[in-house]
């Protein structure tokens, strides 16, 4: 296995850091890594915005779920998909641009991810651990305004990244599911009960499958924070519905 490879399936979520700063070098090294990611037409349609104010940190700790590592994190980016600077150069140019519309979000928020996997694994090679935080998404009303974030720019991806902990070196890396559930070759392939079942065991361990795929249903897909983020980003989506 190359490094490369190596660092992929070695990566893992961190979420405990040591008071160790990061050196400015290595965050322009992981800025430089996250910019020179695949981008549709190559129009980077992202803002990533550093954040070092210890005040909008805080802050942030707190409307993410109330996880105060945020808020010691040495590094917080966040990935805005940006449809705003090209609409804002096409109308200074002249353009008559139509206005942007959820298919030029939906292609924002992908030039997002992609950058932000480039900013993951560059952390990964330079001995920085990382963490995604899906929750930037969930109070995207209140995030917008912190951020000041105009009309057709959406808090897409949110990483923190730290210097490890020696217990977060050691735990393991969750598996993942075998391959031959999630690679279904030439169209999508439907999977039935007893399938699902023998591709989460795994993750039920030795708790009985119905209770535990219960509980994380209700821990994960019925919770209120993920009514919450669909509710924001469904009022966010407005913006870009055609006129009635």
């Amino acid at each position: 296995m190359n490094e490369i490879l190596a660092a992929l399936h070695r990566r893992k979520s961190v979420r405990a850091y040591t008071e160790e700063s990061v050196p400015l070098e290595k965050k322009e090294q992981i800025l430089k890594a996250a910019c020179a990611a695949p981008t549709a037409g190559n129009q980077q349609l992202y803002t990533i915005l550093d954040i070092t104010d210890q005040e909008i940190k805080d802050k942030l700790a707190v409307s993410c779920d109330n996880q105060p590592f945020i808020a010691r994190a040495p590094v917080v980016l966040i990935f805005c998909a940006d449809c705003q600077k090209w609409y804002d150069a096409f109308v200074h140019g002249g353009c008559d641009p139509r206005p942007p519309r959820a298919g030029d979000l939906m292609l924002a928020v992908t030039d997002c991810a992609i950058a932000a996997q480039n900013a993951v694994t560059a952390a990964e090679s330079l001995g920085l651990g990382s963490c995604y935080i899906g929750d930037i998404m969930e109070r995207c009303e209140l995030h917008r305004e912190l951020l000041n974030l105009p009309d057709y720019v959406f808090p897409a991806v949110m990483l923190v990244m730290g210097v490890p902990t020696q217990q977060q070196r050691e735990r393991p890396k969750p598996e993942r599911c075998e391959l031959r559930h999630i690679v279904h070759e030439n169209a999508y392939r439907r999977m039935g009960a007893e399938e699902l079942r023998e591709m989460l065991a795994r993750q039920a361990g030795p708790r009985p499958y119905e209770e535990w795929l219960d509980a994380f249903c209700k821990r994960k897909y019925q919770s209120d924070f993920s009514r919450e983020m669909s509710r924001s980003v469904e009022e966010y989506l407005k913006a870009f519905q055609p006129p009635v």
